[in-house]
């Protein structure tokens, strides 16, 4: 994304994100007899979002919405059963060829998942994946979940039931006392949590509340949470803790940038993960590392700051030193469109 001034961009993400929110916390109406577009011959082509958005939640005042939303809502609409079919069935293929924990080992357990149909999330939760997988020595113990970017649609299509069913997977492969969840979600995001959202079939929104109750109901204690999506600091409070890192692109009440769908990356998955990350050097270092590029690169594009968050536990500190030792001397280079070269 190339902003030419403040308002602009500042106009087409609010925009976006206000009417979202607008038919979230609406009542559901009666169903649009309009007709979906017409599927791309493309299968790697994503889907667009076309059809208005459907409301969520019910309850007859702001409040009783507001707490409907913070149980993590989902909705899916008109897909064919062969394709959920489908769905599953990568899904499974994908889970099936998670390697099992070594005892006395701390492994990591990568996942990145894009949320949203729009390309540039699932060309960064890709190239994501093999940042990560890398870094953490994860070889076999990492899961991609992001459709089709325009080039390709190997991988499980991002869902919060997805992202789900793949945590308990895992829960159930860790050793919860000495393995690592290392989580990296890239998404639109609402004041109310990130925003699940694929071509028009596909809605939700996983809140912190239910992101909190999901990791602990698992018994996911240690956890590296990377989090890109617009008001992703909503997240700190609810997850923080004495074994968790998180990591977020933007402070609970500001919005992020470069989720245009013809960008290869986001700001913060290109200054966080596509650069920082890359490096021999601890998270701490790396998020410093991040802010750094993406405070210049609001700056000069004139863009009101997104103020990405950190929090580092105690013990996470510990076992995240563990962890870090085995990451390669050699950095790997910074692929797609860079965003300092827009």
């Amino acid at each position: 994304m190339t902003p030419k001034g403040f308002w602009p961009q500042l106009v087409a993400v609010s925009y976006k994100s206000v009417f979202a929110i607008f038919v979230l916390l609406s009542f559901a109406g009666p169903a649009h007899t309009q007709n979906a577009p017409e599927p791309s011959a493309n299968r790697n082509d994503p889907p667009a979002h076309n059809l208005p958005a459907p409301g969520l939640v019910g309850g007859k005042t702001k409040k009783e919405r507001e707490a409907a939303l913070a149980l993590g809502p989902e909705l899916e609409r008109g897909e064919s059963p062969r394709e959920i079919l489908a769905q599953r069935r990568k899904l499974d293929a994908a889970l099936n060829q998670i390697q099992p924990q070594r005892p006395g080992t701390v492994d990591a357990y990568v996942i990145s998942i894009a949320l949203d149909s729009d390309p540039v999330f699932a060309r960064e939760a890709r190239e994501a994946s093999a940042v990560l997988s890398r870094r953490y020595n994860a070889q076999g113990r990492t899961l991609t979940i992001a459709g089709p970017d325009g080039s390709s649609d190997e991988h499980p299509r991002g869902s919060i039931a997805a992202l789900t069913l793949a945590l308990t997977h895992l829960a159930d492969t860790m050793d919860a006392s000495e393995d690592v969840l290392v989580l990296y979600t890239t998404s639109h995001g609402l004041p109310q949590g990130l925003y699940y959202h694929y071509g028009d079939i596909g809605y939700g929104v996983l809140s912190p509340n239910r992101f909190k109750s999901v990791l602990e109901d698992l018994g996911i204690k240690r956890r590296v949470l990377i989090l890109s999506a617009c008001y992703s600091g909503v997240f700190v409070p609810a997850l923080a803790s004495d074994d968790t890192a998180i990591v977020t692109a933007s402070a609970a009440n500001r919005t992020s940038f470069g989720c245009a769908p013809d960008n290869d990356w986001t700001f913060f998955g290109d200054a966080m993960i596509n650069r920082a990350l890359r490096k021999d050097q601890p998270l701490s270092a790396a998020s410093n590392e991040a802010n750094l590029s993406i405070a210049d690169w609001e700056s000069r594009r004139k863009l009101f700051s997104s103020l990405p968050q950190r929090s580092i536990g105690t013990s996470a500190q510990k076992w995240l030193a563990a962890l870090e030792a085995q990451i390669p001397a050699e950095p790997t280079q910074p692929t797609g469109k860079l965003t300092d070269a827009d």
